[in-house]
């Protein structure tokens, strides 16, 4: 199986067509959605089926100019980092030894190293949270879900909030680890995300499991750049 494979097959369901041709009808009004229509599907490019180890999964696409980009809880670098990417920076910074927290939001290194950054939903207007909600992402993404428990073997599945553990709660735990907190928002991350550990638990199952543990340090671009001009 692989993500094309997948893409293709949801694609040509009547459900889908009907919420391609709403976002398209949307956009022709002139409503402003983001991601960008070529960021949409980022989680699947960066991050191949085969590859899969890690799977965190978010809500809908943030609802902010210039910041959605495909990958859930991440910005590119440039934007303001958002208050529950700073408060995972914060987790990180405790449970990882050597963490530095970096300056910017954009988490790709994650998903190039096999952690799915998915949102259950993949769209969404300007200034308007959920607006895209039962348009029909989600059983796409029901989709997704079900394949990586059906296909894959020692995935960790990282649910945070209700609306994740509700969206992955037919996850097999006899061939996964999920790993629950509440969400690392401001309203409750101190309610129990703070001091969970899931990031060395994640590795430390990976490693169980015979396979590569994630590099959770997310370089500096900024200063690596600079690092590069001086070198140059």
């Amino acid at each position: 199986m692989n993500w094309q494979e997948l893409l293709q097959t949801e694609q040509q369901r009547d459900y889908f067509q009907a919420l391609l041709a709403e976002i398209a009808r949307q956009r022709q009004q002139g409503i402003e959605i983001y991601p960008m229509d070529e960021d949409i599907y980022n989680a699947f490019e960066l991050t191949p089926f085969t590859d899969i180890k890690v799977v965190i999964i978010g809500q809908d696409p943030y609802h902010g100019p210039g910041q959605a980009h495909g990958l859930s809880f991440s910005v590119r670098a440039g934007v303001k980092v958002p208050p529950s990417l700073v408060n995972m920076y914060k987790e990180l910074d405790n449970d990882q030894a050597n963490f530095h927290i970096p300056c910017h939001g954009d988490l790709s290194y994650w998903a190039e190293q096999g952690v799915l950054l998915l949102n259950t939903v993949l769209t969404v207007q300007k200034g308007n949270a959920h607006s895209h909600a039962k348009l029909g992402w989600e059983k796409f993404t029901d989709r997704v879900i079900e394949l990586i428990n059906e296909q894959k073997q020692g995935v960790v599945f990282m649910l945070w909030g209700a609306h994740a553990q509700k969206k992955g709660k037919h996850i097999d735990t006899d061939n996964h680890h999920v790993l629950t907190s509440v969400h690392p928002s401001p309203l409750s991350a101190y309610r129990g995300f703070f001091g969970c550990k899931h990031f060395s638990r994640a590795n430390d199952y990976l490693l169980s499991q015979q396979q590569q543990p994630i590099d959770w340090q997310i370089k500096d671009q900024q200063k690596e750049q600079q690092h590069k001009y001086q070198v140059d």
